[in-house]
């Protein structure tokens, strides 16, 4: 995927929109994590030394009540409402957004991180209290070369998920050029990640840049032997992940909870861990197809197991084919560890994408820990999907002996599925 970047395009006294991915982390209205902003700087660094007029903007959460059409109430919340009586539902549910509605706006605001990044930048951004209204329009209006405004969080019209044309060209009117460098939420068809190149010229920035040179290289011409290890839940989430690295890698891992829909696809039994049931045949299908290609297609051969899906609850270790009714698997056990362990020791080239058993949890992160601390080791490419993986090599202190850790969970799995990404696709070839 061979696409132009800001290097390729002649930015000098033009004003240029750039969707960065500023959706970090806020707790009592302050940053509690900075790296997506400190991510981006390079971008945005080089078009303001280059006399760019820079327009930023990103999204930032789901302003559930803001955008009542698009979000809705979160899963927490209907969880609630549905565990309440019928009659009552209703009442329930306009509460829940009416009190959003006051306070999305004051926890979602885009206004910390402008301070962050004038902080960081040395004063030369601007903030604009709306998106494509007059305080925007003025202040990009007012722009001089080397400086910067930072737009209000793009989520906060309702338009921009639905991609609407008429929201992403009044977007676009306000710059001659497009930077996407949220590689985040490039699997999205939203109005800034990809409507506006339907009216304005879109490039990419350096973060997108990196992330299709390191994981389309890992993908096309891989240094061997080639290890892909996938965790998380639910084998469903990683179905095309599964096929398609098949079809590339030398050995494939399994861990966390899908491991268990593989394990009653064998015909064990599983006693309460997760299970998906509706998908046995596909796992065995799954397994057959890394047979016929060769692929050395690893699952657990022992697990913690817990009696319930709590943090202080009983555990114990035993071997895959005999967990007992009642209980249920929350990591891999000892001996798989040492065995992934030992597999990953002689990679030429690892992609890890989701955890190994509930790593938040100390009684169950021993998989993970163990995956993330043989990775560091291994002297291989190293390429970790985002979310929980990215999460997790942070927290253990390894982030620095990764080759590259991707700063999109969503849009580096579906990268590794070998899907189309609309805030990719959209930009211009070279």
């Amino acid at each position: 995927m061979n696409k132009k970047t800001v290097r390729d395009i002649d930015v000098k006294g033009k004003k240029v929109l750039v969707r960065c991915d500023f959706n970090v982390p806020m707790k009592d209205g302050a940053i509690t994590d900075d790296k997506r902003i400190v991510g981006a700087l390079p971008t945005i660094e080089y078009l303001l030394e280059q006399g760019a007029k820079v327009i930023l903007c990103s999204h930032m959460g789901k302003p559930h009540a803001v955008l009542t059409e698009s979000f809705g109430l979160t899963k927490k919340e209907k969880a609630k409402v549905e565990a309440l009586p019928e009659g009552e539902r209703e009442a329930a549910k306009k509460a829940m957004l009416e009190k959003a509605a006051k306070e999305d706006p004051v926890k979602l605001t885009l206004k910390p991180v402008a301070d962050r990044l004038n902080e960081l930048l040395g004063n030369k951004v601007t903030f604009a209290t709306d998106i494509i209204g007059e305080d925007a329009k003025a202040k990009v209006a007012a722009l001089t070369e080397g400086k910067a405004v930072l737009l209000e969080n793009v989520r906060f019209d309702a338009r921009e998920t639905k991609n609407d044309p008429a929201f992403a060209k009044e977007l676009a009117s306000l710059a001659e050029a497009y930077v996407n460098d949220a590689f985040g939420a490039a699997h999205r068809a939203h109005a800034s990640t990809a409507g506006v190149t339907e009216f304005i010229p879109g490039v990419s920035g350096f973060l997108i840049e990196k992330e299709l040179t390191v994981m389309g290289e890992a993908l096309e011409n891989p240094a061997r032997p080639f290890i892909a290890i996938l965790g998380g839940a639910k084998v469903s989430d990683k179905i095309g992940v599964i096929n398609n690295l098949i079809e590339k890698v030398d050995t494939l891992i399994i861990g966390g909870g899908m491991a268990y829909t593989f394990f009653a696809a064998l015909g064990n039994t599983v006693g309460t861990s997760i299970c998906e049931e509706d998908k046995l045949d596909l796992a065995k299908e799954l397994m057959a197809k890394a047979r016929a290609k060769g692929v050395n297609f690893l699952i657990p051969v022992d697990n913690i197991i817990g009696r319930e899906y709590k943090e202080d609850t009983t555990f114990m270790r035993i071997y895959s084919d005999s967990i007992p009714d009642g209980w249920m698997g929350l990591d891999i056990g000892k001996t798989t560890q040492e065995l992934y362990a030992k597999t990953i020791e002689g990679a030429g080239t690892v992609i890890w994408n989701g955890p190994m058993g509930v790593s938040e949890w100390e009684n169950f992160a021993g998989g993970t820990t163990a995956v993330a601390e043989a990775i560091a080791k291994s002297g291989a490419i190293s390429i970790i999907g985002g979310g929980d993986s990215a999460a997790a090599v942070k927290k253990l202190g390894y982030a620095d002996k990764m080759t590259h850790i991707s700063t999109g969970g969503g849009a580096s799995l579906e990268f590794l599925e070998g899907k189309v990404l609309p805030g990719i696709d959209c930009l211009q070839d070279k």
